[in-house]
C-alpha cells in the first residue's frame, strides 16, 4: 500500500521533502569514558537491598545468574500508566538520521522514494534496499548506544524498528510510548539497544560465531577490565555452584541427622510389663533393627560431611577471588571497554539473527509501518509479554532452563533477545558459553512483531531444549538421553528431513495439546517427552485421570521410581 501525503504528519513530510540531512559530531568511535556517579558505599548498598529482597545483582541492565531463584516473578505492571513524548516530536525522524555520515543520508534517500512510490514492483525494489541501508544505519548507531546521552529517538530505532512515527496509527504510538523503559523485572531479557549497551561496557560478552575476530580487540586498561569481568563472571558461577552444593548437602544432612535423633529417642521408649512394675520391657525387634540403621546413618553422615568440608572449602576459595577480583575492578569507570570493530561485529551478529527469525520467505523489512505490524498489545513482544510467556512455558516444562549438574538441577535463564522484526521463529543461539558450560547463560532470540508470540517463544525454548541436550550427551546424541531415543525414533520410521526442526514441532505439541489431555502426539514421541520433557506433577495426576494412554505413562514412571535405572 501506498502512503498519501495526507497520511503523514506535516513536519515530516516537509522534512522527507528535504533532501539533506545535517551532520553533527558525535565520534565515539574512540574508546570513550562514561562516569554515572554513585559511590561504592551505594553500589554495596544496593547489592545488600538486592540480596535481602530475593533478586539477583544488576551490573547495568544485565542480572548475575543467582541458582537461588527458582522461578520468574510475577509482572505487576505491563505498560506505564503515563505514555512518554518521544514519538510526539515533529522532529523525531530528523534527529534520528542527524550525525549519521552517509548510512543516513542513503537511507533517507530510499525512504523519500518507497513512500512516494506508486508503483508496486518499484516499492518492491526500494524495499529491499531499505533493508540493507537499515542495517547499516543501525551499525553506525551502534557505538554509540554506550552513552547515556544519546537521544531517545535513536534508542527507539534500535530498539523497536521505529524510524519514522507517522508510519504508525495513534494507537500503536500510545502503545509503544507507553512500554516500560527500564529494566525493572530483574530477568535477562533485554531490546537491542540495551544487548548493544551491554556488550559495549563489558557486562555482557560478545555472541560466539564461527568467526575470529583479527582486529578491534581492545588493549590497555580496556584490555585488563575485560579479563576482570570474564574472570568475574567465571567465579560468579564458581560461588553459585558451590553454595548450591553446599545448601544441598547441609539439607541432606539435617534430614538425616534428625531420622537419627527419631530413631535414637525410639529406641530409648520401654514400657511397664503388666505385674513387674517397676521393670520395662527389652528391646523389641523394630528397636534392634535401628541399631544397624543408625549405625549406616552415621557411614552415611561422614560421607555427607566429607563432601561438604569439599564444598565449604571451594566457597570459601570462590568467595576470596571474588573479594580480589572486586578490589582490582573497583577503580573501573563504566566505559566502552571493547573495541569498535567487535561492537559492528556483534551487530553483523544480531543481523543474522533478525534473518533467522524471519526465514529465507518471510518479511525482513526493519523499519517499524502499520503496513506490515498487526499485533495486540499482549502479542507484541515486549519484555514484559515475553517473560509471561517464559513463565507459562516453564509452568508446564518445569526443567526447561535447568542443567543438571552433580544430579542437582541449576535453573539458568538464557540471555534473550528481542528482535524488532516480523518473524514467527524465536531459536537459540548458542544453549551456553563455550568457556562456562556450568553456570553461565546461553542465547535466545525472539521476534517482536509475529503472528503469534507463544509460539515465537515455544520454538525459541524448543531449540534451547534441544541443543543442551545434544551438547550433555556429547558424542552419544544420536543414542543418549533425549536427542538419541529421538533421532532412533525418526530413524525407525525413516523420517527424513530436519531432525531438530521436527523436535520444536512436536514440542510445541507437547506443550499446546498434550498438556491439556489432547493427544496429537506418536505413541513413541509422547513416552519419550513424557520421560525426558516431564510435566509437573499435578499435570502428571490429571492425565492419568483422562486416559489410558496418561494412565500407562504414568505407572512407567512408578516402575522406574522402583528400580535403579530412573
Amino acid at each position: 500500500m501506498a502512503f498519501d501525503d495526507d497520511k503523514i504528519d506535516p513536519g515530516i513530510a516537509a522534512l522527507l521533502a528535504d533532501d539533506t540531512i545535517p551532520e553533527m559530531e558525535f565520534d565515539v568511535s574512540k574508546k570513550s569514558n562514561f562516569s554515572f556517579g554513585g559511590t561504592k558505599n551505594n553500589d554495596f548498598n544496593n547489592f545488600v537491598a538486592e540480596k535481602t529482597s530475593g533478586k539477583p545483582k544488576m551490573t547495568g541492565c544485565v542480572p548475575e545468574v543467582d541458582l537461588n531463584i527458582k522461578s520468574f516473578s510475577p509482572i505487576e505492571k505491563f505498560f506505564e500508566e503515563t505514555p512518554n513524548t518521544y514519538y510526539d516530536d515533529p522532529a523525531y525522524y530528523k534527529k534520528c538520521l542527524t550525525g549519521e555520515g552517509s548510512s543516513s543520508q542513503r537511507l533517507h534517500s530510499l525512504m523519500l522514494k518507497y513512500l512516494n512510490c506508486q508503483d508496486k514492483k518499484d516499492r518492491t525494489v526500494y524495499r529491499q534496499q531499505i533493508i540493507t541501508a537499515y542495517w547499516e544505519f543501525l551499525r553506525t548507531l551502534a557505538p554509540k548506544m554506550a552513552s547515556p546521552s544519546v537521544e531517545s529517538c535513536k534508542r527507539m530505532a534500535m530498539r523497536f524498528g521505529i524510524l519514522l512515527p507517522s508510519l504508525a496509527t495513534p494507537e500503536q504510538k500510545k502503545m509503544f510510548a507507553s512500554s516500560i523503559d527500564k529494566n525493572v523485572t530483574y530477568e535477562p531479557v533485554l531490546y537491542m539497544d540495551e544487548w548493544i549497551r551491554s556488550v559495549a561496557l563489558g557486562h555482557m560478552k560478545p555472541s560466539t560465531t564461527d568467526e575470529v575476530p583479527s582486529k578491534g580487540i581492545a588493549k590497555g586498561p580496556a584490555a585488563e577490565q575485560q579479563h576482570i569481568m570474564a574472570l568475574k563472571s567465571k567465579n560468579s558461577g564458581k560461588i553459585q555452584t558451590a553454595e548450591s552444593l553446599l545448601n544441598a548437602r547441609e539439607a541432606e544432612r539435617s534430614t538425616l541427622e534428625n531420622s537419627v535423633e527419631n530413631k535414637i529417642r525410639d529406641i530409648f521408649q520401654h514400657d511397664s510389663i503388666p505385674g513387674l512394675e517397676p521393670h520395662k520391657t527389652p528391646y523389641t525387634d523394630i528397636q534392634r533393627k535401628m541399631f544397624s540403621d543408625i549405625i549406616n546413618d552415621f557411614r552415611q553422615l561422614q560421607k555427607i560431611d566429607k563432601d561438604l568440608s569439599k564444598h565449604l572449602e571451594d566457597f570459601k576459595e570462590a568467595k576470596q577471588t571474588e573479594l580480589s577480583l572486586n578490589d582490582k575492578s573497583s577503580g573501573f569507570v563504566e566505559e566502552v571497554n571493547v573495541g569498535k570493530e567487535e561492537i559492528l561485529g556483534e551487530m553483523s551478529t544480531i543481523r543474522q539473527m533478525a534473518k533467522m527469525t524471519c526465514g529465507r520467505q518471510g518479511n525482513q523489512y526493519p523499519v517499524f509501518t502499520r503496513e506490515f505490524f498487526h499485533c495486540t498489545e499482549k502479542g507484541t513482544g515486549f519484555r514484559e509479554n515475553v517473560i509471561q510467556e517464559l513463565a507459562w512455558i516453564e509452568s508446564i516444562d518445569p526443567q526447561c532452563f535447568c542443567r543438571i549438574h552433580k544430579n542437582i538441577p541449576h535453573r539458568i535463564v538464557p540471555y534473550v533477545l528481542l528482535v524488532p522484526t516480523y518473524g514467527d521463529v524465536g531459536f537459540c543461539w548458542e544453549p551456553f558459553d563455550r568457556y562456562n558450560r556450568l553456570s553461565s547463560r546461553g542465547r535466545i532470540a525472539i521476534p517482536m512483531y509475529p503472528r503469534d508470540l507463544r509460539i515465537a517463544c515455544l520454538t525459541a525454548v524448543a531449540d534451547l531444549r534441544w541443543q543442551v541436550a545434544k551438547e550433555k550427551a556429547s558424542f552419544d546424541w544420536m543414542s543418549d538421553g533425549l536427542t538419541g531415543h529421538y533421532y532412533q525414533y525418526l530413524e525407525e520410521h525413516k523420517m527424513k528431513g530436519d531432525i531438530k526442526q521436527f523436535f520444536i514441532e512436536d514440542y510445541i505439541l507437547w506443550m499446546t495439546k498434550e498438556s491439556m489431555g489432547t493427544q496429537k502426539l506418536e505413541k513413541e514421541v509422547r513416552g519419550i517427552f513424557w520421560r525426558y520433557i516431564p510435566f509437573p506433577q499435578e499435570i502428571k495426576d490429571d492425565l492419568k485421570k483422562r486416559s489410558l494412554v496418561y494412565q500407562e505413562l504414568y505407572q512407567r514412571d512408578i516402575n522406574r521410581s522402583m528400580s535403579d535405572g530412573y
